[in-house]
């Protein structure tokens, strides 16, 4: 009997061993997935508001510790953060006032401020006209002659019926909308004069 052809012998003889060698190849994948597999499919623990039966109050979420400070949290800045120096309100905002951070202010004014203030300040907003106990002009002299830190920190700690807003609006949003509080009354109060002659024509064009 003839033998077979040389291609095949050797196909027959390299098919069970490359076999073999991507079984042993494998094997170690295989007994690592298996291993890891429990720990990684099933960890230790607790969902939000869990009980927790470690603790005296069975809470599973803990309070921070009294003192604790968060990243970024220590606030060392008294001007920045309390619109005050010394204890006293600051007469000019810690910000660069420019373009930006006057529209920046008048963005947030419009999100925050006009339902009660009204888009110009004087206190007539959607909501003062359903109903709720109306705030004063921006454009009193009271308000006018008052230094920047009292807007900031009427924002911040909120005064009559107005609520804080700390919570809401950061403390760079709060400057930049009492630099915006502080265009809004220059532009009530200003005059022809007062505009950069390039501009004057857009203004005369439009009362026209």
């Amino acid at each position: 009997m003839n033998p077979l052809p040389t291609p095949f012998r050797s196909c027959r003889g390299t098919r069970p061993a490359r076999s073999a060698r991507l079984a042993a190849a494998a094997l170690p994948l295989l007994l690592l997935a298996t291993a890891c597999a429990p720990d990684m499919g099933k960890q230790p623990k607790y969902k939000p508001l869990a009980p927790s039966s470690t603790f005296r109050d069975g809470r599973s979420a803990r309070p921070a510790v009294k003192g604790t400070v968060p990243r970024g949290g220590l606030r060392l800045d008294e001007r920045f953060f309390k619109g005050r120096s010394g204890g006293n309100l600051v007469g000019t905002a810690p910000i660069q006032v420019n373009r930006k951070a006057l529209e920046r202010g008048r963005d947030r004014f419009d999100v925050f401020c006009s339902p009660c203030h009204g888009h110009v300040g004087n206190g007539d907003g959607m909501v003062i006209l359903r109903g709720f106990r109306k705030p004063p002009s921006f454009h009193i002299d009271r308000l006018r002659e008052a230094p920047d830190g009292y807007i900031f920190d009427v924002m911040t700690n909120g005064f009559g019926a107005m609520a804080s807003y700390a919570s809401r609006i950061p403390p760079e949003d709060r400057w930049a909308i009492t630099a915006y509080v502080r265009a809004l009354q220059l532009s009530q109060g200003a005059r022809i004069e007062d505009v950069p002659d390039r501009e004057r024509p857009k203004l005369l064009g439009a009362k026209r």
